[in-house]
């Protein structure tokens, strides 16, 4: 097929990638034939211009069309989307990033610490023991895609991990961190690489390591995932603090209490086994 141009969500311009489609297909668990279906039909519908935002919702309604067979996968093919809805306040976003955290063996893990530094006090998103080192999270949510955790925001991090490092006692935070459910520019990862006292944790980064591949790893599946409640259902799970699908799975009471009318319950609960078992 001819080379065709397509918008992506930061406002920069790519040619539309078959195989890369068929990439993220493939990591939501789309056997083979769905992915060359819905491949298909992005095809059949792609045009010059069209938006990384529309190719998506394609491929999501036609993945949809599947859940009766394989109720997981629509849900983690909008993984990305699905973050977006821990906001608008990103405290779910913060208590999501606990959780990964502790899967990737950290102790002690809290959020909204308030913590003295050498010079001042210091409110740190999320903190925990990760191999014996206290760590401190600054944790950037941002309610858009294109959105972009830019150098301005790494030196301002810089200056208070290292007012928290000089801090006296033996709870002082010793390794500082950039989280964001997005993306980092390309100068905060030029800078978070050269003075080395920053880690680095967004959608795609590190490569390999990114956020996504970490919540597929430790299956932590947001709830806002589920594409068989509404949006104020979900929102009424948030607001009850249960953040994760595995917080919910099982649990037929709580999706009563979250609103959900009981002759859904058994489809949600489907949905939620399927996700925490893949």
């Amino acid at each position: 097929m001819p080379k065709i141009l397509i918008k992506k969500a930061d406002g920069e311009k790519e040619f539309f990638d078959v195989a890369k489609l068929k990439r993220s297909l493939k990591r939501s668990g789309s056997n083979n034939e769905i992915i060359e279906k819905v491949a298909q039909h992005i095809q059949h519908e792609l045009k010059e211009g069209m938006t990384t935002q529309e190719i998506y919702k394609h491929a999501f309604n036609t993945l949809r069309q599947y859940e009766h067979e394989h109720p997981e996968v629509a849900a983690r093919y909008s993984i990305k989307r699905a973050i977006l809805e821990l906001g608008p306040s990103g405290f779910p976003f913060e208590q999501f990033i606990a959780g990964v955290m502790e899967s990737q063996g950290a102790e002690d893990v809290e959020t909204g610490v308030v913590m003295q530094g050498a010079c001042v006090s210091h409110e740190i998103d999320v903190t925990g023991i990760l191999k014996g080192k206290r760590f401190g999270m600054e944790v950037k949510f941002h309610n858009s895609l294109g959105t972009k955790s830019d150098l301005k925001v790494i030196l301002y991090i810089k200056s208070r991990f290292d007012d928290l490092a000089r801090a006296r006692g033996g709870n002082k935070v010793v390794q500082g961190w950039l989280v964001t459910n997005t993306r980092f520019t390309h100068n905060v990862i030029k800078y978070a690489r050269c003075v080395g006292t920053i880690k680095l944790l967004g959608w795609d980064y590190p490569r390999n390591k990114g956020l996504e591949v970490l919540i597929e790893e430790a299956k932590l599946h947001p709830i806002t995932m589920l594409t068989t409640l509404t949006n104020r259902e979900k929102r009424n799970l948030l607001e009850m603090n249960k953040v994760l699908c595995r917080d919910v799975v099982g649990d037929r009471n709580v999706l009563l209490d979250a609103g959900v009318s009981a002759d859904k319950v058994d489809k949600v609960l489907i949905q939620l086994d399927a996700l925490t078992r893949v």
